[in-house]
């Protein structure tokens, strides 16, 4: 078959399109255009054949409705100075992650598996299961490519929870989903877009004292070393739990906080106020866990605790008062900070500064054992007046 060579050819059937260039085929039809003047034609067919050589017929074959539609898509996009080839590509990418996209269910089994082969400690990894579980009971079954941040915004308004612990189950989403991305699983972190609950923060909940002699008397015996150590080296309970008694140097006045055990995964040394060493003298050993519980045993006996001394407990009290009595005490926030392994003294003047009056402070640090533990509580005057 004979192919024609494109040429402008002059042409006799209308009176304002004089000319023509043909010889132009596209998907195997001639092709053909007209215009007034000679000048014009040569124009248009010279840029014609190089768009032809360099895009191939699509360059000058465009179905009507496309065109529209093109033009259409392209001024919606304008506003936010995004083209036609930016929204193909985003949009070619959702398809990709949708088509790799999972379940919530087993994107939540695979995430806390990866946990676990991180080295995430036992506490973190209940908490997270305990959290996401309770998100897989409204989304297990959606696809984790698909969920909006407008649906998890709603999910999350809809729980009957304090600020906080809103915030802290957006945190373990985020990170979920955040897995999700990085797996290829979806496009964006839908978290991300959604809403962070206002905290409003009132001074922390501290013991007195009187009550902290209180809790440690009627405390069970094999739980005082838990008590203490909160209360008067400011661990946190994770690192409690974690703590063996060859870190406990008794002598030397230091508890070696190992980077594995420690939050932040960095190691530092507390140390060990005389009334510590005083209510741990009786219980030290030479190796071991200190407090041989999980988390729902250390549970079981605070709250025995509580009921037993007829005092509540609020939620990280032992921590707290530390940093409050030892920041009052010392009057130092970098040295407070440093005991409890913060990276900056900021936090203490937030949440720690001027609760206590120095003089209350100075008895915190007198609360010793009596003679012998039992069930009766000795207090010495100035500690019960406290």
């Amino acid at each position: 078959m004979r192919t024609s060579t494109p040429r402008v050819a002059k042409y006799n059937g209308s009176e304002t399109s004089k000319y023509v260039v043909e010889g132009l085929r596209v998907n195997g039809k001639r092709t053909r255009k007209f215009f007034e003047k000679r000048r014009a034609a040569d124009a248009w067919l010279r840029k014609t054949v190089a768009r032809l050589r360099k895009e191939g017929e699509g360059a000058i074959h465009m179905p009507e409705q496309l065109r529209v539609d093109a033009v259409a898509c392209a001024e919606r996009l304008k506003p936010y100075g995004k083209t036609i080839a930016d929204a193909t590509e985003h949009f070619l990418a959702y398809l990709a992650a949708i088509s790799r996209t999972c379940p919530v269910s087993d994107l939540i089994a695979e995430f806390i598996a990866a946990k676990r082969q991180d080295g995430a400690s036992r506490r973190y990894l209940q908490d997270l299961r305990n959290r996401l579980d309770t998100f897989s009971k409204d989304f297990g079954a959606m696809k984790a490519g698909e969920i909006l941040p407008s649906q998890i915004d709603d999910w999350l308004r809809s729980r009957k929870v304090a600020a906080q612990t809103r915030n802290n189950f957006r945190k373990v989403l985020h990170n979920l989903f955040h897995f999700a991305v990085v797996r290829g699983y979806a496009t964006d972190n839908a978290v991300a877009r959604t809403a962070k609950a206002k905290v409003v923060r009132g001074a922390p909940e501290i013991f007195t004292p009187a009550q902290m002699q209180t809790i440690l008397e009627k405390a069970p015996r094999d739980f005082v070393p838990y008590v203490a150590i909160g209360a008067f080296a400011g661990l946190r309970s994770a690192e409690i739990e974690r703590l063996d008694w060859s870190e406990i140097d008794l002598a030397g006045k230091l508890i070696h906080v190992a980077a594995e055990k420690s939050k932040t995964a960095q190691r530092r040394l507390v140390t060990i106020s005389d009334n510590l060493a005083s209510w741990l003298a009786p219980h030290v050993r030479k190796s071991g866990l200190v407090v041989d519980l999980d988390p729902n045993g250390v549970r079981s006996q605070r709250e025995k605790t509580c009921k037993d001394a007829g005092i509540k407990w609020p939620s990280n009290v032992l921590r707290h008062s530390f940093a409050s009595y030892h920041l009052a005490h010392y009057k130092n926030a970098a040295a407070t900070a440093t005991e409890l392994g913060h990276s900056s003294p900021i936090m203490l003047y937030q949440h720690y500064r001027e609760l206590v009056r120095p003089d209350v402070a100075a008895k915190w640090w007198r609360v010793m054992p009596p003679k012998n533990y039992g069930n009766v509580v000795v207090f010495s005057p100035e500690v019960a007046n406290a």
